[in-house]
Parts: structure tokens; C-alpha cells; sequence
């Protein structure tokens, strides 16, 4: 059993949008929480082939944020 707490302002939201799909609030929550999670989980298992399957001495990323960083700074206007 879980318990959660919203804002009143997402508290108003969700309410409204169980009343619009004819649902209890607690129904919408735990329908959301699912879809949620299985895209999460989905996304995961999409990869697990290829996670960990490429090995690096390493390196080769180690100016990647002062590169980006140099980006940044050329685009400002």
C-alpha cells in the first residue's frame, strides 16, 4: 500500500481528468502509475542486449562538457 501526496494544484488537475474519463480518482492514479511504469521498464528492456556490451579503456569523453560548453558560447547571439 502506498499513500501519495499532491499539490492542489495537481490535486485539481488529476481529479478532473478522473471525472472526465468517468473514473475514481484512485483508479486514474493507479492507471497512470502503470502506464507509467511499464514505459519505463519497456524502455529498459529495449537495451539489455546492448548494455554493457561495449568496453572502453576510457578517455575519449573527457572534454565532452568544455566542448559543449565552447558551443554554447559560440551560439550566443
Amino acid at each position: 500500500m502506498r499513500s501519495v501526496r499532491l499539490d492542489p494544484d495537481l490535486d485539481d488537475l488529476v481529479r478532473r481528468a478522473a471525472a472526465q474519463e468517468g473514473s475514481s480518482v484512485s483508479e486514474f492514479l493507479r492507471l497512470a502509475a502503470v502506464e507509467r511504469a511499464q514505459r519505463i521498464v519497456d524502455r529498459r528492456d529495449q537495451l539489455t542486449d546492448v548494455i554493457g556490451a561495449v568496453r572502453s579503456a576510457g578517455g575519449t569523453a573527457a572534454r565532452t562538457g568544455s566542448a559543449f560548453s565552447d558551443l554554447l558560447e559560440d551560439r550566443k547571439p
